[in-house]
């Protein structure tokens, strides 16, 4: 007969808790979007598909939406393209500096975001630069460097150098080598380096408030809306984002493990 262990049943339920805990607030995001609200989305009144058929019903949600996805899209581009080359940089060649270079690129991702935001936002303030759409661009992918060079340095560092040499002695010259087989080899720690900085950029609410003066984003929207409740075209765009992320993890997901399979197999 087997005991009743309460070490045994604690992580089951510790664990069942956590997920509670973590997707109430999407299953809520997600219900209310098919909340017939009108202009308070506060308390449920019905059902209703309308929100999903006009999810530019609510005023400026779309262009604000429209917004954090344009900002979202450059400077992930940006901050991708420079990261990986920072990266690169970092673990193949040695130069003066190198470690305090290293050493500097993890203070945008340890300073707080208010003071970031502040000190940007001062900044552009004394070289007399209007605020607006590229200024929020120029934030983003500033902090967002940090993160594709702690991504994308890790892939490098894990890949041989002996693979590149190869294609070397087989007389591919020095861009040849980078783009058949450096890259290619980089490439899943590229991608999700620039996943990654586009969830941050498209989420960031508090450097974007400090640097983004008239201009409206999808946080900056909601934020203001908090109030009256958030309108559910809002709640509808936003259950499109989660799906969307969830459909491109499941299929990088079903990509990986036929991947694995056929390696199996050979």
């Amino acid at each position: 007969m087997n005991k009743f262990s309460l070490g045994k049943l604690f992580v089951p339920v510790a664990g069942a808790i956590a997920l509670i805990y973590l997707l109430l607030p999407i299953a809520h995001v997600i219900t209310f979007s098919f909340n017939d609200a009108g202009r308070n989305n506060i308390v449920w009144r019905g059902f209703t598909l309308d929100n999903w058929t006009n999810p530019c019903g609510a005023p400026n949600v779309c262009e604000a939406f429209g917004n954090s996805i344009l900002i979202g899209v450059v400077a992930t581009v940006l901050a991708t393209v420079m990261g990986t080359a920072i990266a690169i940089a970092l673990v193949r060649y040695r130069f003066k500096f190198r470690s305090t270079i290293s050493l500097l690129l993890f203070t945008p991702m340890a300073t707080p975001e208010v003071v970031l935001g502040a000190g940007l936002a001062a900044q552009f303030l004394l070289a007399g630069v209007e605020k607006g759409i590229g200024t929020i661009i120029i934030a983003h992918t500033m902090f967002c460097i940090s993160y594709v060079v702690v991504a994308v340095k890790a892939r490098v560092a894990s890949l041989s150098p002996a693979i590149e040499e190869a294609g070397r002695d087989l007389y591919a010259s020095p861009s040849q080598v980078f783009w058949r087989i450096t890259l290619p080899m980089l490439m899943p720690g590229i991608i999700g380096a620039a996943l990654l900085s586009f969830a941050l950029s498209f989420d960031d609410f508090i450097i974007t408030n400090f640097n983004a003066g008239t201009e409206n984003t999808f946080p900056k929207f909601i934020y203001t809306s908090a109030l009256r409740g958030v309108p559910a075209q809002a709640n509808v765009l936003a259950s499109i984002v989660f799906i969307g992320a969830l459909v491109l993890v499941i299929v990088v997901q079903v990509i990986n493990i036929n991947r694995q399979k056929r390696l199996a197999r050979a």
